[in-house]
């Protein structure tokens, strides 16, 4: 499954605007990659947790998705917990952990929260190509894991000159 997810990790982190999840259940093994590898996290309290089955179930690692969990998850017990332990994290441990972040009363909550989050960033009006090397730029780890070359002083120059002539997100 590795290969097959890895695409979709790859063009969710380089998508040009900011990228939102609304958890509204359990988020376990690729649901739960997949919801980390938003920029933020809106996940329901009231029921689902989220959940790293592979230790479990024995599956390995792909160097990617380890990637993206180191790149995602703050705290070294926390990782630790979640890969090693196949810990299950409802929505409010999750928060506390810094894994995502807010928790809900509901699904519609959660789903609402994470629209109201995507309107208020849209109305930031950012120009999306920066916002990407931004992003990019704060994930290292997952971003070489993934192939991606890394940014040039070239690219950034081509960054400045787009921002003066392009319109944002």
């Amino acid at each position: 499954m590795g290969h097959l997810f890895r695409p979709l990790v790859a063009d969710l982190l380089s998508l040009p605007m900011p990228t939102i999840a609304a958890v509204t259940g359990h988020a376990a093994a690729a649901g739960f990659m997949l919801a980390i590898c938003h920029d933020y996290v809106e996940m329901r309290a009231d029921r689902g947790f989220i959940y790293m089955s592979e230790i479990d179930v024995g599956i390995p690692f792909a160097p990617y998705t380890m990637a993206l969990l180191r790149s995602k998850i703050p705290y070294r017990k926390v990782f630790r917990e979640i890969v090693l332990e196949g810990k299950k994290i409802g929505a409010t441990e999750a928060v506390a952990k810094g894994i995502i972040d807010r928790a809900h009363g509901s699904a519609k909550e959660a789903l609402e929260a994470a629209v109201r989050r995507a309107e208020e960033l849209a109305a930031r009006n950012w120009i999306g190509e920066i916002y990407c090397s931004i992003r990019k730029g704060s994930l290292p780890e997952i971003c070489s894991a993934l192939g991606f070359p890394p940014e040039t002083d070239e690219d950034r120059v081509k960054l400045l000159f787009l921002s003066n002539s392009k319109s944002k997100i």
